[in-house]
């Protein structure tokens, strides 16, 4: 019975590992339409409120000076700045500006469009999130 149990938990995680490069790769395609990185593609996305390097670097998943790379080229791009943090000011926080909150949009339409979460109907979505969510809950 483990043993099946080993099986179904090594299918499971390579679906899961599947969808993620697949949503990646979406992600990769759509940033280049707007001619932006993967990263910078992802920075975007993440950036939802005012937020430090270290923030973001979790929400990506990456090193704070991978981050800090990827936020000076949007920086000179024009798409965000640094600002003092309210609360520590040895801190800075990610803002992005006006252009910078008309690219997000644009990229999260363009993530929309044939996402590879289309296909499953909205209450499949939201089941889809409540499981993951509760397995990476411990």
């Amino acid at each position: 019975m483990s043993e099946n149990r080993g099986d179904d938990d090594r299918q499971l995680c390579g679906l899961v590992k599947d969808l993620a490069n697949h949503i990646e790769a979406h992600l990769r395609v759509r940033a280049a339409a707007l001619g932006l990185t993967a990263s910078q593609g992802n920075a975007l996305r993440e950036l939802t409120y005012p937020m430090t390097l270290r923030e973001l670097a979790e929400r990506m998943s990456c090193e704070p000076s991978n981050v800090t790379f990827i936020a000076d080229r949007l920086a000179e791009q024009g798409y965000l700045e640094r600002h003092p943090h309210p609360d520590d000011r040895r801190a800075k926080q990610l803002v992005l500006t006006p252009r910078g909150i008309e690219l997000r949009e644009r990229l999260l339409e363009l993530l929309s469009e044939d996402s590879p979460l289309s296909p499953l109907a909205p209450e499949e979505q939201e089941a889809l999130q409540h499981l993951l969510t509760r397995a990476l809950i411990r």
